[in-house]
Parts: C-alpha cells; sequence; structure tokens
C-alpha cells in the first residue's frame, strides 16, 4: 500500500468532493494562498512533489506555475483535526498569487479590533 493510499482516506472532502488546502511557504511561515483540491488533486500533490488544485471556475486541474514559472514545491502535508482541511508546506518560487504578489494576503488587510488576552485574566484569588 502507498502512502497516498494509506493517508488519503482519513481526508474527509466537503459536499462538493473537495477539501480546501492552506499553502504556507515552508521556510518562512507566511500563508501564501487558500486553494482547493480533489481526491485526484491530493494524489497528484502527494506523489509528484508538486502542488495540484481544482480549479471550481475552470473546472480542471492545475498545477501551480506551470503557466507562470511561479511553482510549488512539496515539503510536507497535514491535515487537521477533523480531516476536513489541507496544510500544504511548500518551497515557494516567485509569486504565489496571481496577481504578482508574494502572498495572495499581501496588502489586503481588513480593519479589525484587535484582542488583548490581558483583557482575560482571571482575578487573583485570596489564598
Amino acid at each position: 500500500m502507498s502512502e497516498f493510499e494509506s493517508s488519503a482516506p482519513a481526508i474527509v472532502y466537503g459536499e462538493n468532493g473537495l477539501v480546501p488546502a492552506i499553502i504556507q511557504d515552508d521556510a518562512q511561515g507566511d500563508v501564501l494562498m487558500l486553494a482547493w483540491m480533489d481526491e485526484e488533486a491530493v494524489r497528484r500533490t502527494l506523489t509528484t512533489g508538486r502542488v495540484t488544485f481544482w480549479s471550481r471556475s475552470r473546472q480542471e486541474y492545475w498545477r501551480k506555475g506551470d503557466t507562470s514559472g511561479h511553482r510549488q514545491y512539496v515539503k510536507s502535508v497535514a491535515m487537521d483535526c477533523d480531516g476536513d482541511t489541507l496544510l500544504v508546506r511548500v518551497t515557494q518560487l516567485g509569486a504565489a498569487c496571481h496577481t504578482g504578489t508574494r502572498s495572495c494576503f499581501t496588502d489586503r488587510a481588513i480593519d479589525a479590533v484587535v484582542g488583548d488576552p490581558s483583557l482575560d485574566a482571571p482575578e487573583p484569588t485570596d489564598a
């Protein structure tokens, strides 16, 4: 039994047959993008060393970098505790985003109140 066959059945695909894949730079830890994989895209990713996705808009497989040259090489793949999300750590060559930025999240911040965990600290009790 291949490594793919022993790990792939535990992946939980959504009703659309897809699982979200978070792509993270292995060296720097930056989240680069999120895309979707079906079972075949997962198989290709696990067995080729290059990341393959399923394009929901084009209804076809695409391997990152085949047209842009901005390739992603697999360093590791993990699933979350529910098995319904993948984390793919990669060596990224060039931009990860189709807009030409390193990450799909570059310069796209949304204003939000910043939380302060010290505000949730328990009250000291008298011993």
